[in-house]
C-alpha cells in the first residue's frame, strides 16, 4: 500500500493519479531547491479563499526567479475539476507548485523559461478543533528576508520549519513558538498564531520574517467585523506565557486552540470558539 492517501495531479495537459515521477537528477529544483507551492482547502464542497492561494503561487514564483506558467483563473478552473475525481464530500489538500528543471546563467540559478508546473490534490482529514495542540519555545528562529526568500512560500524555508518541530516534538510538545531574529513570536512551525487576553485578540505583525498567511488574514477581517478588537503588533514569548487563550490559523486545519503552553494548562475560549465559528460561517457561505 502506498504511504500517500489518494492523490490526482494535472502535469502537462493531462491527470495522472497516484505520485508520478515529475523530476530527475538533473532538475535545477532536485539539487537547488527552486521551488514554490501554496495550499488551499477543499472541503465540504467549498474551497474557501481559493483564488487568493492560486494568485499567491504566481507572486511566489517571481519571488524565486521562476516564471507563472498559467494563470490564477486556470489554477482554480483546474481544482473544481480535479475535486471531481474523489468521492463528493472528501476533504483535500490542493497545492500548486512551481519549480526550475533546468540551471540559467549559473547553475545556482534557474533558467526561469524552464519553469514548470503542477497543481496536485490529495486527500487529507481536517484538523480536529477538538484536540488542538501543545506549544514551546522553539529552539531555532525564522530568518529574514535579507537572509532567505521569506516574501515567497518556497519550498527551501521548510526544512527550518521541520527541525524545529522535530525538536519540539523531541520535548514533549506538538509544536513551537517560533521567534524572528529580534526575540518576538513570528508564529508557530507550522501556522500563524493569536492570543486572546482581556477580551482583546493580539497576532504578531507581519514584518518579512513570516507569510501574513491568507487564512490568518481571513480570520482578523471577520473578528474585526464581528466588533472584537485585533491587534497586530510585537508580542514576546512572555505575552503567550500570560495569554488568557491562544489560537492559530492556517489553511491546512484553519482556525485550531492550543491547550497547553509548557506546563500551563489552557482551555479553548471564547475568542477562539468566535474565530472558528466566523470562519466556518464564511468557508460555508461560499459554495465551490
Amino acid at each position: 500500500m502506498a504511504w500517500y492517501s489518494q492523490t490526482w495531479s494535472w502535469f502537462e495537459g493531462d491527470w495522472h493519479e497516484g505520485n508520478p515521477g515529475l523530476v530527475g537528477p538533473r532538475s535545477h529544483v532536485l539539487w537547488q531547491s527552486s521551488s514554490v507551492f501554496d495550499g488551499a482547502r477543499y472541503f465540504d464542497d467549498v474551497a474557501p479563499d481559493l483564488a487568493a492561494h492560486a494568485a499567491r503561487v504566481n507572486r511566489s514564483a517571481r519571488a524565486l526567479g521562476l516564471k507563472p506558467t498559467v494563470t490564477p483563473e486556470f489554477i482554480v478552473e483546474k481544482t473544481h475539476e480535479g475535486a471531481r475525481k474523489f468521492a463528493k464530500g472528501t476533504a483535500l489538500y490542493v497545492k500548486p507548485m512551481y519549480w526550475g528543471e533546468a540551471d540559467g546563467p549559473s547553475t545556482i540559478m534557474p533558467d526561469e523559461d524552464s519553469t514548470r508546473f503542477c497543481l496536485c490534490l490529495f486527500e487529507a482529514a481536517m484538523g480536529d478543533p477538538g484536540k488542538g495542540f501543545s506549544v514551546t519555545k522553539g529552539a531555532y528562529r525564522r530568518p529574514t528576508m535579507e537572509t532567505m526568500p521569506t516574501d515567497a512560500k518556497a519550498g527551501c524555508l521548510y526544512p527550518n520549519n521541520a527541525r524545529i518541530l522535530r525538536e519540539a516534538k523531541g520535548r514533549g510538545f506538538d509544536n513551537a513558538l517560533v521567534l524572528d531574529m529580534l526575540g518576538n513570536v513570528a508564529e508557530t512551525g507550522t501556522s500563524n498564531i493569536f492570543l486572546a487576553t482581556d477580551g482583546v485578540v493580539k497576532t504578531p505583525a507581519p514584518n518579512g520574517t513570516f507569510l501574513n498567511g491568507i487564512t490568518r488574514q481571513r480570520v482578523i477581517s471577520l473578528l474585526r467585523g464581528a466588533g472584537v478588537p485585533v491587534e497586530e503588533t510585537s508580542l514576546s514569548y512572555a505575552d503567550f506565557e500570560q495569554a488568557d487563550e491562544i489560537f492559530s490559523s492556517g489553511n491546512y486545519s484553519k482556525v485550531m486552540p492550543i491547550y497547553r503552553i509548557d506546563d500551563r494548562e489552557l482551555q479553548p475560549g471564547p475568542m477562539f470558539r468566535k474565530a472558528r465559528e466566523l470562519y466556518m460561517d464564511f468557508a460555508h457561505s461560499k459554495p465551490a
